[in-house]
């Protein structure tokens, strides 16, 4: 019989090896050694009475520096699975998402494997994680170093199959999109790859299906705040980075946000305001209560905005801001208008200035079709020939002009012509009067139907984005 060792010492002796053929007959005759052998089968006798023999295991402890494959030009495959379990944070500012994942890491070992019926049926076993071989898998979009926890241990069964489980807690770049805050949907993605080996060293696969990843994440996922799991699917692209191909799984997280806290402490008091200033168009127009009325409504709702400024996202403009805007914009219109209506009332019950023909005849037409404003003229009255009695909140012109003396009362003085041209000149002015006021009340109806369009508009816009 051959002893190797011995026949490599005397060709050691000899010199009569090259340098190539060496180092081939090394790693040859090494697995040919004891404990070595070629099926690579683990001794394991006696694990059932001193338990665990490390000496069996030491000679795969020391090919942990290498890939563990029997031919190097065979890449291996790496099954990779993950368990979204929080949902931490999402930073709309810094677009930064932090979740805790359980990742799951399977491989084939072939220098790893023993008999059941010698070993007790014993049919997996915990290994140090620091003395196998690890994959370098990583979450590309990851903006934070690895914090898994030391320690850690890998699974091992009768027929070398590897198995890593490890906590990691991501804080990944997420492209946020909060345009429909806090009816928003974001989708995130998870890229696993590897940072060393290539597609000639290493594949990637899946170990679960998606629609299993999308199921165990949602029933054991433990945060029930702001953000909930809606579905996880997948992509397999390559990554190429100069000449090197990389493998890699894609997998892409959508997540929605619950709305009833942001809709509860913004939406509703900012429309109960907005209702709030709607009805004070009810108010007399010339009265001294409607404009301080408005002021205080503003100023309150000011005041609600600085106090809701921290639940709004720190960055971009979301439509919740828009609405904001223009309930603050609307407020303030019918504050100038309020300010501006009174002004002319004033004017005109003094001294009342002409109306230009295009308001006389926007009147016209205004006064005869149906209108939706509190104040709007009965139905018996034609034209502008309005009785202000009908108009509420405004004093009668005629105690706003002065009374008219009557023809005895004029004929008794010995004027009736002069008479004649005073009660011309003062029935001009009242119906100047008349037509301010009518222009006024316009206002306020326009206003008032702009009030109730934004309103029903923006209840409209928020059962339709919380529906879908």
């Amino acid at each position: 019989m051959v002893n190797p060792q011995r026949d490599i010492q005397k060709r050691r002796m000899k010199g009569g090896w090259p340098v190539g053929g060496r180092v081939l007959l090394c790693l040859t005759v090494s697995l040919l050694l004891p404990g070595r052998g070629d099926t690579f089968t683990i001794n394991c006798s006696g694990f059932d009475q001193y338990g665990v023999d490390p000496a069996a295991f030491q000679a795969v402890f020391d090919r942990k520096a290498f890939r563990p494959v029997l031919n190097y030009s065979n890449p291996t495959h790496v099954n990779i699975s993950f368990t979204l379990s929080a949902i931490l944070e999402v930073n709309a500012q810094l677009q930064l998402l932090t979740s805790f994942l359980w990742m799951n890491v399977m491989w084939d070992n072939p220098f790893i494997s023993w008999n059941l019926e010698e070993c007790v049926s014993l049919k997996n076993l915990t290994v140090s994680a620091e003395n196998v071989w690890l994959p370098d898998i990583f979450i590309v979009e990851s903006m934070d170093v690895d914090r898994a926890p030391p320690g850690l241990t890998a699974f091992v069964n009768s027929e070398g199959r590897m198995k890593y489980d490890r906590p990691v807690r991501v804080t990944s770049i997420c492209n946020l999109d909060i345009f429909y805050f806090p009816f928003d949907q974001q989708n995130c993605t998870f890229t696993f790859s590897s940072f060393l080996y290539t597609v000639d060293s290493m594949l990637l696969g899946m170990d679960k299906e998606v629609w299993e990843i999308t199921d165990t994440s949602r029933n054991l996922i433990q945060t029930q705040g702001e953000w909930e799991l809606l579905g996880i699917t997948k992509a397999t692209p390559k990554m190429l980075v100069g000449n090197n191909v990389y493998d890699q799984i894609m997998f892409y997280v959508a997540i929605r946000r619950r709305p009833s806290l942001y809709v509860i402490n913004l939406l509703v008091p900012s429309g109960f305001l907005i209702a709030i200033d709607a009805l004070s168009f009810y108010l007399p127009a010339e009265s001294e209560n409607r404009a301080p009325f408005k002021i205080t409504l503003l100023l309150g709702y000011n005041v609600f905005l600085l106090m809701m400024n921290d639940l709004l996202p720190a960055s971009g403009t979301p439509l919740i801001s828009v609405y904001f805007a223009l309930c603050l914009s609307l407020m303030v219109v019918s504050l100038l208008e309020t300010i501006f209506i009174t002004y002319l009332l004033h004017l005109a019950t003094t001294q009342p200035p002409p109306m230009p023909r295009w308001l006389h005849s926007l009147l016209l037409y205004w006064a005869n079709p149906r209108t939706c404003c509190p104040t709007a003229p009965q139905k018996g009255n034609k034209g502008l020939n309005l009785h202000p009695a009908h108009l509420p909140g405004v004093k009668e012109p005629v105690e706003l002009v002065g009374k008219v003396s009557g023809p005895r009362e004029a004929e008794l003085n010995g004027c009736p012509e002069s008479t004649r041209a005073k009660q011309e000149d003062e029935a001009q002015r009242q119906h100047l009067v008349d037509l301010w006021v009518q222009f006024s009340h316009m206002m306020d109806t326009l206003l008032f139907c702009l009030y109730l369009l934004f309103m029903a508009t923006s209840v409209v816009t928020v059962i339709i984005l919380w529906n879908t």
